[in-house]
């Protein structure tokens, strides 16, 4: 039976009036309807009751303790399951709460939809001072890829349906919908209500490329010389992996990943060339890019990163025409979804194609071997206490061995070394920061990796990336999720060795010293470990795993092992001013 038909009338008088239902239950029905299972958010006014009913109506409803975690969670869902994740809030200051996690969703084309109650058109427009009075659509909509109000229980699901194409079709983004508090108590008739909900059918339609796009990017790729593929996040969420794995073991072209496309094919595969990533990017003479885009974590296209101006000709696969020439000439733009393109591409190939050359990938190879073999001794350290390419060598081992579990990582030298030492084998089993490179992604992020596919989660955190999101620990443990936190703990921001020059107060980038991060999760009733080698770290992180169950490991790090914002710390201005003595 469907929450459309709880509403009825038992008064014998007037049994012969038809079943009612309400805006709380259409939401419900129309949400269920179109697939969707899971509902992150956070409780109250106006919207308590609505979360009450789904989860009496069968959906998951996991509730955290801040609204930008629940957003985060529901924008990682969308990009792990191509459908939109669900964020449900309160009005005003949770709404303003989801929606930085609406603004980065659309930022890094994850499907959202954030669900925000709302107070009543009527006071909101004249300023009447309501509770929470805020005209929530206004601010939404510079900040995401749509927004639309419902202020009628018969256009729910057109409103549903609506936010639920606008999020998926084309490049995916967030979506917001606005639900103002009367509208869940109106009534209307139970089988005009089921007349009136949409099924949405077929919400992302493949958008196949122009032939002539394929055959001008082929004549491109003939004539390179030192040919390299960028695959970006994109890539992986189009989950077109094995087209994407033909394409490159077909053309014979070398690749680099970026963060979040790690394992689409492994780390350790002959064409890898991650471990030379600024040789390959240099000396490329022609470039495709696979739903990547040429921002700042490619250095524009240009500048120090590339080669001379001019020298490198790009061919971008994107479903978003504007993509193109967005920072440099793009001189075979492929525009359509990245299976439909790829697919095209491999068969515009055919069963002759002239692989990469020899020499260019030899010499991909070589670099890429006298980098591991440089790296090799600092992984391998057991000092106390741990540096981070020690602590991160012995994570390296665990995920060789457990290649199904999900890496969520986040922190400045925690994210930035771990992308480069941690080897992934399988796809969207790395989950970071993404385009925005922000902090506080990583409690969100584990619980959705978590509930979603049911994978055990190991989430490795930089201590002040902790702090952004460390109280839903409890969340995790209230749902009991296969969760290993692992807190890199320097005893604060990049290091733990500033100090305030006035003598008066900690330095800015300092915490408490020696916190003991473990101990929050005992609190909760998870499992806490405190480390301090990478002995001790390898034993803890597999018992934990092992156990299925919460946990966190406060890891010692030596304070002065860290260097300010990672690897960019050229992005921090530095003072033109040179003060006199």
């Amino acid at each position: 039976m469907t929450a459309l038909a709880k509403i009825v009338h038992t008064n014998p008088e007037i049994e012969a009036e038809p079943d009612l239902t309400d805006g709380f239950h259409l939401v419900i029905d129309a949400l269920k309807l179109n697939g969707i299972e899971t509902i992150y958010g956070v409780p109250g006014i106006p919207i308590t009751d609505l979360g009450r009913m789904a989860q009496a109506e069968g959906m998951r409803v996991i509730s955290f303790r801040h609204e930008q975690h629940a957003g985060n969670a529901a924008a990682i869902a969308g990009f792990l399951t191509k459908k939109p994740g669900i964020c449900l809030t309160v009005s005003a200051p949770g709404f303003l709460n989801g929606l930085t996690a609406l603004a980065n969703a659309t930022t890094n084309c994850f499907p959202m939809i954030l669900i925000s109650g709302s107070s009543e058109r009527e006071i909101v427009d004249l300023q009447q001072g309501d509770y929470e009075e805020m005209d929530q659509l206004a601010i939404a909509k510079p900040l995401c890829k749509a927004a639309f109000r419902v202020l009628h229980a018969a256009d729910i699901g057109i409103g549903v349906a609506r936010a639920i194409r606008a999020a998926c079709s084309g490049r995916p983004g967030g979506v917001y919908l606005d639900l103002p508090a009367k509208l869940f108590s109106q009534v209307m008739d139970a089988e005009a209500g089921r007349n009136s909900l949409v099924k949405v059918i077929d919400p992302a339609p493949a958008q196949r490329p122009a032939p002539e796009a394929i055959a001008r990017a082929l004549e491109v790729l003939k004539s390179a010389r030192r040919p390299l593929i960028v695959l970006g996040k994109g890539a992986a969420y189009a989950q077109a992996d094995d087209a994407i794995r033909a394409l490159v073991e077909t053309s014979g072209i070398p690749y680099v990943p970026m963060s979040m496309a790690k394992g689409l094919l492994p780390d350790t595969h002959p064409l890898s060339a991650g471990a030379a990533r600024s040789t390959a990017l240099k000396d490329s003479d022609v470039v495709l890019l696979i739903g990547a885009r040429l921002n700042w974590l490619l250095s524009h296209g240009k500048g120090k990163s590339w080669g001379e101006p001019g020298s490198t000709k790009f061919i971008q696969i994107d479903i978003e025409p504007r993509e193109m020439d967005s920072n440099v000439e793009i001189v075979a733009p492929v525009v359509g979804d990245i299976g439909s393109c790829v697919q095209a591409l491999l068969d515009g190939m055919g069963q002759g194609w002239q692989q990469a050359p020899s020499d260019w990938i030899e010499t991909l190879k070589a670099k890429r071997d006298a980098n591991i073999a440089k790296m090799a001794p600092k992984l391998m350290s057991n000092a106390s206490p741990m540096t981070f390419h020690a602590a991160l060598g012995a994570l390296r081992t665990i995920v060789k061995e457990r290649p199904d579990a999900i890496l969520v990582n986040e922190g400045a030298n925690t994210l930035d070394l771990a992308r480069g030492i941690i080897d992934m084998y399988q796809p969207r089993k790395r989950l970071d920061v993404g385009t925005w490179g922000i902090m506080g992604i990583g409690m969100g992020f584990a619980v959705a990796a978590a509930v979603e596919t049911g994978k055990p989660v190991l989430c490795v955190e930089g201590d002040s990336a902790f702090g952004f999101s460390g109280m839903e620990v409890e969340t995790i443990c209230r749902y009991g999720l296969p969760v290993c936190i692992v807190v890199f703990n320097n005893n604060g921001i990049y290091r733990g060795t500033d100090t305030d020059p006035t003598g008066r107060d900690p330095a800015t980038t300092v915490f408490v010293p020696d916190s003991r991060y473990d101990r929050m999760m005992e609190a909760f009733g998870g499992t806490g470990y405190h480390v301090t080698n990478p002995d001790e770290l390898t034993r803890a992180v597999n018992e934990a795993m092992n156990s299925g169950r919460p946990a966190l490991i406060n890891a010692v790090i030596d304070p002065a092992a860290g260097s300010e914002s990672g690897n960019i710390g050229s992005l921090n201005p530095q003072s033109g001013i040179k003060k006199k003595k």
